[in-house]
């Protein structure tokens, strides 16, 4: 039996690889958060900054389809989809975090493209900002280690 394992932290040299982000515009400032611990720590992995796109969507539930497009160019290792949905007093808020979670996961799938899901779903805006940094840092880490290991199977 082969068993492939790139430990526990997983293979994050990011040198060479070529990562499109998807942030939502909606709740601005923490999206913004979010992208930029992003794509601090994809410079810290060694992603050269050339290689990274960073498109800004209306909203979450506009990322699935940018990142499709994205992911039927070829041109990327790996995506990021950032955004936040905080909970309201109606039912929107589970219908734009059940399709939002579900278009990115069939892009993934259909496509065979790693995609980094950091679109937070929270109760209150406090949630938001206490998991922004890590939330995007974790994105980035995601995205490379993924974009690795898909080689790796290759």
């Amino acid at each position: 039996m082969q068993t492939l394992d790139q430990g526990s932290a997983g293979e994050l040299n990011g040198e060479g690889l070529r990562i499109a982000i998807v942030r939502a515009r909606f709740n601005d400032a923490l999206t913004s958060r979010l992208a930029a611990a992003c794509l601090s720590e994809l410079d810290r992995l060694e992603v050269d900054a050339g290689d990274i796109k960073h498109v800004v969507v209306p909203g979450a539930l506009e990322i699935p389809v940018v990142l499709k497009a994205l992911a039927e160019s070829g041109e990327f290792d790996a995506l990021i989809a950032l955004g936040c949905v905080i909970r309201g007093e109606t039912y929107h808020f589970e219908l734009v975090a059940n399709e939002s979670g579900a278009g990115i996961t069939r892009v993934a799938l259909d496509h065979q493209v790693p995609i980094a899901n950091a679109v937070l779903t929270v109760e209150n805006e406090a949630q938001a900002w206490a998991r922004a940094d890590d939330k995007g840092r974790d994105a980035a880490r995601v995205a490379v280690e993924m974009a690795n290991l898909l080689d790796d199977l290759a």
